[in-house]
């Protein structure tokens, strides 16, 4: 319930009482005739007259047939009290032994009759006095709709210390602090710093960590506002904030203005369906004129965060405006291992917990991932009821955080259990009998959160950035390695390779189009990984090539498809025992990890290996993936 409603409700809550007591006051005086104060006097005289309470406000009572009356006039508006009016009646003869006057409290009853006019016109200014307040801040809210709504904050406390796992990014943004230090060193020899600065990378890789770091070592201000912050649905709003916002920081240099996810205003002008003239290429173009307005003096610095630098404005780039990029990638093995130590400050881990060893296996993993999964492992030793974070919490940690949560209590059928052990076996033994394929570090066949009814993990065991053309053969013989094992054991085929189905025609087509794979199509570019931008391939969304070729694309992918599945079916034949023992073993105990798997793939029998895991204490999955063989040290 918001702040307008809760006044509306108590306004008529208000005006409710009013006419409540208003009601009740009215049928009190009601039931009571009205005398005037002669006609008081001449009932007193004959008699008619039994009770009188004598009230400084108004006077009551009772005749002698039990009706009640009031008097418009008080008699003291003729005599200076009772005992004065008294005395008159007596010196006329009047007898007055049989009439009972009493006295009242004036601040009795009688009183909350008179007082109910004022209190009418209190509650009435009350009501007038919280309008207007409303009426008032409703004004003041729209005459501010123009102001920029940018949050600032002074003396941040990052440094960047606390960005790791992106050195080369550091000293990059290093010459911008010293320039908002001692802007006059630069000036002497005729240089000039960036005046925006763009920083680009996937989500979660330290983008807005970085601005407010450049912004902490050199002790300026930080003006933050996000890129939906400056469209509204009022026209002209947008570019109002814009020149607000310049404004604000321009008396506050040096300071930096950063810009988050900055492509939501910036988009290239003219891709839109709504032409030209919305409000937020009205928005775009004052920031142009913001950024290129700055004289080369002037202390602020604007920075921008976009995971999208292929949608927005040219303008927005050249010299002058967001004249320096900077790509702010994934870390590698060494960045993660620094950014782990770094969200571990304040957690309590076990000494036997090698940062080191998980960075090796986190690959892909974004700053905003580590940070997660070291959370997540936490939560897991709390729950535990632990007072130090162990590997085990770790590890499980990172296999909720890939695979999602483990379902333990969905039930399947020993049939299901059976198919799916063999789809899973169908994976690891094909990885570990295709040489290009990652090591196997875990199998399983619980399902997890994610809908899959088991999953087979590969983790690299170094960072690699490119992948050849016998890689990705590989890797899709191992992919398809789940349908062909169901072949080749249950003579039927299951929906649970659709996954993998979606996958291997993906690269496949990859393979073909963008990386010219392919001796019957060559070298030749037939698409772009690029994703489509509405607007910006408007009008242009034909494919580039002939219809022939497109039959030919789709032909060159059924071929590589089929001859990696023809291939797996072959390597699982020729090692039928050995996807015979393994998916015995995983119905026997649903999953297996690195050394139970390199003994399957040695020849072991699967009882031989199961004897070997009921020797084993509940830490050998820990050991598999966490310890990989190396010295475990303490951090």
């Amino acid at each position: 319930m918001n702040k307008k409603t809760k006044v509306i409700i108590w306004v008529c809550v208000a005006i409710a009482a009013v006419l409540i007591v208003g009601a009740l006051l009215s049928d009190y005086i009601a039931s009571a005739s009205q005398l005037s104060f002669s006609q008081f006097r001449a009932k007193i005289e004959s008699g008619e007259i039994v009770e009188i309470y004598v009230n400084a406000f108004v006077w009551t009572g009772k005749t002698a047939t039990g009706k009640a009356f009031t008097v418009n006039a008080p008699a003291l508006h003729y005599y200076s009290d009772w005992a004065a009016f008294e005395a008159t009646l007596i010196a006329s003869g009047v007898d007055l032994s049989n009439l009972t006057v009493e006295f009242s409290n004036p601040n009795s009853g009688s009183m909350l009759e008179s007082l109910f006019p004022m209190l009418m016109v209190g509650i009435v200014a009350l009501v007038f006095f919280i309008l207007m307040r409303q009426m008032s801040g409703a004004n003041a809210k729209a005459m501010n709709i123009g102001k920029t709504k940018a949050h600032v904050q002074n003396n941040l406390k990052v440094r960047f210390a606390d960005v790791a796992g992106a050195e080369e990014e550091k000293e990059e943004l290093q010459e911008v602090v010293e320039f908002l230090k001692s802007p006059k060193k630069f000036a002497d020899l005729g240089a000039k710093v960036p005046r925006g600065i763009l920083l680009v990378g996937p989500p979660g890789t330290g983008k807005t960590l970085f601005a407010k770091a450049v912004a902490g070592e050199a002790g300026v201000p930080f003006f933050s506002v996000s890129g939906s912050d400056f469209v509204e649905m009022y026209v002209g709003v947008g570019a109002s904030r814009v020149r607000d916002l310049f404004d604000v920081a321009k008396k506050n240099q040096p300071a930096i203005i950063f810009i988050d996810e900055i492509d939501a205003v910036g988009r290239r002008r003219g891709a839109g369906l709504g032409g030209g003239h919305d409000e937020r290429e009205q928005t775009l173009n004052q920031i142009l004129v913001a950024m290129d307005g700055f004289e080369t003096t002037d202390g602020v610095i604007v920075m921008a965060a976009t995971n999208r630098a292929d949608i927005l404005d040219p303008a927005l780039l050249r010299p002058g405006r967001f004249d320096r990029q900077i790509n702010v990638n994934l870390p590698d093995v060494k960045g993660r291992e620094q950014i782990l130590k770094v969200h571990a400050r304040n957690k309590p881990f076990a000494t036997d917990v090698n940062f080191k060893t998980i960075a090796r296996i986190t690959v892909g993993f974004s700053g905003a991932e580590l940070a997660n999964l070291l959370n997540e492992a936490a939560i897991l030793a709390a729950r535990a009821g632990r007072k130090l974070i162990e590997n085990v919490d770790v590890y499980d940690a990172f296999d909720k955080t890939v695979m999602g949560l483990k379902k333990k209590s969905h039930v399947i059928t020993e049939a299901d259990k059976r198919i799916i052990a063999y789809h899973e076996s169908g994976h690891a033994v094909l990885a570990g009998l295709c040489k290009n394929c990652d090591p196997v570090h875990e199998v399983t066949i619980i399902p997890r959160g994610n809908g899959a009814g088991g999953f087979t993990m590969t983790r690299p065991a170094e960072d690699s950035v490119f992948h050849s053309y016998n890689q990705m053969l590989d890797d899709i013989c191992m992919t398809l390695g789940g349908r062909a094992a169901e072949a080749l054991v249950v003579k039927d085929v299951t929906q649970g390779a659709s996954g993998d189905l979606r996958s291997v025609t993906n690269t496949a087509r990859r393979m073909i189009t963008q990386y010219g794979m392919s001796e019957e199509l060559g070298l030749v570019a037939y698409d772009s990984d690029q994703p489509v931008f509405v607007g910006m391939e408007y009008g242009h969304s034909e494919k580039t090539y002939s219809q022939e070729t497109a039959a030919k694309i789709d032909a060159e992918v059924r071929r590589i498809i089929s001859e990696a599945y023809d291939r797996a079916l072959a390597l699982l034949k020729e090692n039928r025992s050995i996807l015979d023992n393994m998916s015995r073993v995983l119905v026997e105990k649903e999953t297996i990890y690195t050394e139970e798997v390199e003994m399957l793939m040695a020849g072991k029998d699967y009882k031989e290996v199961i004897a070997y895991m009921d020797a084993q204490d509940g830490n050998r999955r820990v050991n598999s993936l966490l310890g990989g063989g190396e010295e475990k040290t303490a951090e």
